[in-house]
Formats: C-alpha cells, structure tokens, sequence
C-alpha cells in the first residue's frame, strides 16, 4: 500500500522507434551475437541507421510515476497474467506465470520505450504482467517494480544482469583469485541491496592452506566465505545450505565453475560446463543467457554467463566509501569531511591503509572505483 501512496498518474510521451525502412549491415552481426549472446541488445542499437532518424512518431500513456521517478503503464490488470521472467534475450523472455504455465513472450514497443538509460528492458527475475496470452505465447505488458538488482554499465547504460534476487554468489577460482574483482562485485551487490557469498572454487587445485589469507580477509569484514570443488565434493555441503530457500544469483568470470557447481548441487540439470582455453588461458563463454532455476530444496538460483570486466553503474566517487565496510571507523577520524581519502592531509583511512589496518590489496580497490577506472 505505501509503494501506491507515493506514485501519481500522469501522461507520458513516449518516442516510438520507426519500424520500416531499409537499414544497413555493418560487419557481421550472426558472429556477434553467437560469441556473445547478452549483447544483442547493443548489436542492434548500433545497426540502426536511418537518414531521417530512429525516431518517427510519438504516442501519449498514462503512467505511474514512482519517487523514485520509475515509470509504470496503467494495463487492465483483468486482461492480464502474472509471472515471473525465467530467461531474457533481446525482445523475447520466456515467462512462467504464476498458475505454472510456461510462455515465450515478445515486449510491448511501449514497455521498452519506457526504459531509462537501460540496454534491456525485461531482464532474468522481473516480475511482468503478461497480456495477449495463447497457449504457448505472451505479450509483456509491464514490468513490475525491482529490488535485489545486480547491474554493471554496459556502453554508458545500466546493463541490469538480473533482478528480484537476495543473494550474490562471487564465483572465483582458488587458483587464479582476483581481489579486484571480488571487491567491484561486492560493491555492486550492495549497491542493489543483495548480500554476497565468495566462493571461492577449484581449491583441488592448490593447497587450501595458501586461501587462509583471502579467506580470513573477507571473513573478517563480516562476508560469508565458503572453499569448494566440482571434481572432489568439497564445500558443496555448506553451498547448497546457503541457498536454501534463497533467491541468488551465481556470477563471475567464464570457465570460473560457475555451471559445474550447480550441476553437482543439483543433479540433473544438466548445465553446459567448457574447459580454459589453452590458446588464451581465459575460460570460454559456455551458458548463453542468464536463466532461473528453481531447487528442488527450495529457492531459486540465477546461472549467468561469464564476466570477465565489471564496469559500475550509477556510482558516484562520494559513494563508494560508504561500499568498504572496513572504512567507516576511521572516516569520522578524517581531518576534512569531504576526504575522499586519495592524497589529502591527516586522512585516517590512508592511515590505516598504511599502518594495515585496511588490507592494501581493499585499499587499492578503493582508489581505482574512485578515480572511476573500468578495468580489473
């Protein structure tokens, strides 16, 4: 009741994109979008070429506007289904409604041109509304509000990687650990208001005597830190206790284990798995989309393809303070308040960076999302 006192119903105009006319290819779109699934999106963006313009024509909606300034169309809700997204590419989703029927859905033009700095606008998770139902198929009428949001920048956009979750799940190989990494994913999962889980995978490679630092690390800082392995069994106990009953989301680089783990939590799903390249040293993109999976012991898991850069969306320099848990004692300590903790005088968080209070490695992570570097 509380969202609907804070929204006001007023006429939007919306841009609807030209559908005729002759565009041009350029390069070779079909290996685009084999290599690379989740970016269709952009591919298409970029191939629109029209000598008068993307945009032809406009059309007024009644819309609810949130405080947060999200916009939603008004649908006769007697006409429509819900359910929630099961997978998402481009302009089609497949959709499980709430009655256990499974649909493939096409987007209403409307719905997507609401998006706001967006490269998608249903993604994996979203709850919709789904109209024009026949047996098999469905329009998807609306996209309800989010939360659990796990989202990078994508092309100066919010690339939403999933949605509605309550648990990230940092898949990262024991033997080739990226600290920057791990520190980017958990700014971000906190940015979308989801805990986080490090898991660190492939310790049958390594001693697991050589995690003990990593480990003892993260799990100072009050995240939840859990040694695994595919091949011998290890930790998959303690994993699949943490998500029972549990919406979460499984993320990381290719060829990290990501698939292989959930194949051994789950038997029978049977998740495609690839092997590092050995041209490259990289893990080679396998999963194709971002899917929801429901447990057989209860919740749902998210299965993503590999990320090997994890731009942030939306964070600004002033923020990301607030995203090290491991800062916040020594910030009130600061000489000036607005320290943003890089090269000013009497900095207590440089302080304690130097005196290894603050892990360098944390320390570091910290000035490179501040001066608002891409790369890992």
């Amino acid at each position: 009741m509380g969202k609907k006192k804070n929204q006001r119903k007023r006429k939007v105009r919306v841009a609807l994109k030209k559908n005729r006319g002759k565009r041009a290819r350029q390069g070779n779109l079909t290996q685009q979008a084999r290599s690379d699934p989740e970016r269709i999106e952009d591919i298409a963006a970029g191939e629109r070429v029209s000598g008068k313009g993307d945009t032809s024509r406009y059309r007024t909606v009644i819309a609810s506007e949130s405080s947060e300034g999200d916009l939603q169309i008004e649908v006769d809700l007697s006409n429509c289904h819900p359910g929630r997204v099961l997978s998402a590419i481009g302009q089609h989703s497949r959709v499980q409604l709430d009655d256990g029927r499974h649909l493939e859905c096409t987007i209403r033009q409307v719905v997507r041109s609401l998006v706001r700095d967006q490269r998608n606008a249903v993604v994996t998770g979203d709850r919709v509304l789904v109209g024009e139902v026949d047996i098999d198929t469905g329009v998807i009428e609306r996209v309800e509000p989010r939360h659990g949001v796990l989202s990078r920048s994508s092309r100066h956009r919010a690339h939403v990687i999933v949605s509605n979750v309550d648990q990230l799940v940092i898949v990262v190989p024991a033997d080739d650990l990226k600290p920057a990494l791990i520190d980017r994913f958990l700014v971000s999962a906190e940015q979308g208001q989801i805990a986080s889980v490090i898991c660190l995978n492939k310790i049958d490679l390594l001693d697991p005597a050589e995690l003990v630092g990593w480990s003892g690390l993260y799990a100072r800082l009050g995240y939840e830190v859990v040694l695994t392995s595919a091949q011998t069994g290890a930790g998959i106990p303690r994993l699949r206790q943490l998500l029972c009953d549990r919406e979460t989301v499984f993320a990381g680089q290719s060829g990290v284990g990501k698939s292989s783990l959930l194949n051994i939590i789950q038997p029978g799903l049977k998740l495609a798995t690839g092997e590092i390249s050995p041209s490259t040293g990289k893990g080679r993109h396998v999963t194709r989309r971002t899917e929801l999976i429901e447990l057989n012991g209860g919740g749902y898991v998210v299965d993503t393809p590999g990320i090997r850069q994890l731009a942030l969306w939306d964070v600004i320099p002033e923020e990301v303070e607030g995203f090290f848990v491991e800062f916040r004692p020594f910030v009130a300590l600061c000489r000036f308040p607005d320290c943003s903790h890089t090269h000013e005088e009497g900095c207590a968080v440089k302080r304690a960076a130097e005196s290894e209070l603050i892990h360098e490695s944390r320390y570091a992570s910290y000035l490179r999302i501040y001066a608002g570097e891409d790369l890992v």
